[in-house]
């Protein structure tokens, strides 16, 4: 096998663990990650687990970065195409709300599961979990002001804003794993209070 060969099958490998661990870690937290665990339930071998992530640390940053870049897939990316302000922030609302009712993780909000893990323990993992926190805080705020700017909303602070839709969504996610009835619309018609 050709050195390019190894390293595209070594891709594909890491991608179909890094997908599991994510679902397991929406679920178990990232703490809840094993190599064990991981290769019975893809039906590899631990070794090779262990081969392409020498530690566990590095397994859950990888898988850390596994989750941004679903959920960049499939709530920011789309969200991106309608127009600055209140339409994209609208958008980003209504893709998230969508991302949690039908989760793309088992256990929902792969960061409501990741954070508390992690929010007291230093370290790459907790770094990376809060950077992306800070990441999808700024990008809301920069939409708020995009729709101040724009005279589409009232001159509120937009990080301020973004921390409460923030706040809402994520005690959607919780409501939605709990079954609470008419969760969606509660957090839509909160959210839009704040974009009056």
């Amino acid at each position: 096998m050709s050195g390019d060969q190894r390293v595209a099958r070594g891709t594909r490998s890491r991608r179909t663990i890094t997908r599991h661990a994510v679902d397991v870690a929406s679920v178990e937290g990232l703490s809840g990650l094993s190599f064990g665990r991981l290769a019975t339930d893809l039906g590899i071998s631990k070794g090779g687990v262990a081969t392409l992530f020498p530690s566990k640390e590095q397994l859950q940053v990888a898988t850390v970065e596994t989750a941004r870049e679903v959920f960049l897939e499939a709530v920011v990316r789309p969200a991106s195409a309608a127009r600055a302000g209140l339409a994209r922030l609208r958008a980003l609302v209504e893709r998230w709300i969508a991302y949690a009712e039908a989760p793309l993780f088992p256990g929902g909000c792969f960061w409501a599961a990741g954070l508390p893990d992690f929010d007291s323990r230093p370290g790459p993992v907790r770094d990376l979990l809060a950077g992306q926190r800070r990441a999808w805080l700024a990008l809301l705020a920069e939409q708020v002001s995009e729709a101040v700017a724009a005279g589409e909303i009232s001159d509120v602070d937009a990080e301020l804003t973004a921390f409460q839709i923030d706040a809402l969504l994520n005690a959607a996610n919780l409501a939605l794993r709990l079954g609470e009835p008419g969760v969606a619309g509660k957090v839509r018609r909160a959210i839009g209070g704040l974009l009056v």
